[in-house]
């Protein structure tokens, strides 16, 4: 018995890896109802998976809107949106959560395995996770560019072994890309960090060329370059081929559309949910500016290139976080070796992190994130509500019209509808195919002209109400403090039909 106990405590207690994942499952499920209620595109998603689950086919002309009914649409979400369906209709909203949980707590470990292989500190280690995780906090949503964090953590950590002569899993990236492309139209950061990271590598092998350190691999070019050209070809493969790039790149290079969507805009540092993120690039340059050991240049100019993206839009913040982790954690890591000598406290942290590297070396314990998932399943099975306030995984009343489709649904109305541009996806969740919205969250799909239209009315613009005769509209919904929703009254004469605090409905 005696000699068995060890081997019974190695799977007994978690590794350090395992706590993270832990600890960024039960955070996200208590995040889940602020993560469904801040975006309005969960409901669009369900509602495209929907169709596809029921009617076997991929959409490629639009029938959820009546404002562009067959014009051409490229699905670069089909398979989240198939996943999310599938997931809603066996477990409802306390499933999708946790699909994301799942989600979230994988890529986090990958960061953290990523981390690892760049930093000998454990502690190090953890500290730089942990405030990773906080970063990226700020962009949590139930959508699927959560499939986007995970596929960029395992591409860096791919790209990272390449570099280090593991050659033979150039395989892996095409086989990635092709699951990034179906899955969520950033699958373009792939190729961004793929292309960054190769002038990075290229840089240092001309430069440093006598030093052992900058060293390739036998035959490197001919797998980095294989692995980003197969994945090229290997990205065609989706309902909308190459048309999805066009898409994708039109969308980006769109500047109406990104001023006027709200997380293309520059981070607000006022808002205390940016701070991790400032708080992160204040560790970067201090600790960058403090190292006299040389860093590769694939990991500096990808950590500058996703800086800026990151000033520049604010749903690149987790990204910049994740492929700067492992930059961040070395630079702190040779501050810490250089410090040991000068700091008798460092020599103690030294120590401490030889004993931790010694346990968590030893354990295996995934015994612990498989019991985590269990009680999880049997609390919600139970009706177990995980979420911070207690009110379960649903839509918020509060942010979205629930009790004003709750009456529509009992008194039907006819003709065209002209909504808020928040809602059009939880419109279609609930009301279609009965009804079809003016608009919901495609923006790179209804394009400048058509979202400007729909700025004219809300803004009460010059020739609004031909807007709304032009696309045949005979009632709207909108937040009863919306200017537009005034107007319609007094200046058409249309009637108020239907009012709580959310919502109003008002019929021509």
């Amino acid at each position: 018995m005696k000699n068995k106990s060890p081997k019974i405590i190695k799977f007994l207690f978690p590794t350090f890896a395992n706590i993270l994942w832990m600890a960024t499952f039960i955070i996200t499920l208590i995040q889940g109802r602020r993560m469904m209620n801040q975006d309005g595109d969960l409901g669009f998603h369900l509602t495209l998976g929907r169709y596809i689950l029921d009617q076997r086919n991929i959409p490629l002309h639009d029938m959820f809107s009546h404002t562009m009914i067959g014009k051409p649409v490229t699905q670069h979400e089909w398979l989240s949106g198939l996943i999310f369906a599938i997931t809603d209709r066996l477990f409802r909203f306390e499933g999708i959560i946790f699909l994301c949980a799942l989600l979230t707590a994988t890529t986090f470990w990958f960061v953290y395995k990523l981390v690892r292989a760049k930093s000998q500190n454990l502690i190090v280690s953890i500290a730089v996770v942990s405030l990773t995780i906080i970063t990226s906090m700020v962009h949590w949503l139930a959508r699927p560019h959560l499939f986007t964090f995970l596929l960029l953590a395992v591409w860096m950590l791919i790209l990272h072994q390449l570099r280090e002569g593991k050659l033979r899993r150039w395989w892996m990236l095409p086989v990635l890309m092709l699951l990034w492309t179906n899955l969520h139209g950033a699958f373009i950061v792939g190729f961004i960090t793929w292309f960054i990271y190769g002038i990075g590598v290229g840089w240092d092998a001309f430069r440093f060329k006598n030093l052992d350190i900058y060293t390739l691999p036998p035959n490197f070019w001919r797998y980095y370059l294989l692995s980003g050209i197969t994945s090229f070809f290997v990205s065609l493969i989706n309902p909308s081929g190459l048309g999805l790039w066009k898409t994708v790149i039109t969308h980006i290079g769109n500047k109406y559309l990104a001023d006027h969507t709200l997380e293309f805009q520059s981070p607000n540092f006022h808002w205390i949910s940016f701070w991790p993120f400032l708080v992160f690039i204040g560790f970067l340059v201090v600790i960058l500016g403090s190292n006299k050991k040389k860093m590769r240049s694939g990991d500096l100019l990808n950590a500058a290139a996703w800086l800026l993206l990151g000033l520049y839009g604010a749903r690149n913040v987790p990204l910049f976080a994740i492929v700067t982790a492992p930059l961040l954690a070395q630079g702190l890591d040779n501050l810490l070796l250089s410090a040991v000598s000068r700091f008798r406290f460092m020599n103690y942290l030294k120590n401490l992190n030889v004993r931790l590297k010694k346990v968590d070396s030893q354990l295996k314990g995934y015994f612990w994130p498989i019991l985590s998932i269990i009680i999880v399943i049997a609390g919600l099975s139970i009706g177990f509500r995980f979420d911070y306030d207690g009110e379960g995984y649903s839509f918020d009343p509060e942010v979205f019209p629930v009790h004003a489709v709750n009456w529509l649904e009992e008194n039907p109305q006819e003709g065209e509808m002209f909504n808020y541009y928040t809602w059009g996806g939880y419109l279609l969740h609930r009301l279609w195919p009965e009804n079809r919205v003016y608009i919901d969250g495609k923006v790179d799909f209804y394009g400048e002209d058509f979202t400007r239209q729909y700025a004219q009315v809300i803004w009460l613009q010059k020739g609004w109400e031909d807007v709304l005769d032009q696309y045949n509209v005979s009632w709207v919904i909108f937040p009863p403090n919306e200017p537009a929703a005034g107007a319609i009254q007094s200046e058409l004469g249309w009637e108020l039909i239907y009012e709580d605090d959310t919502a109003v409905i008002i019929r021509r």
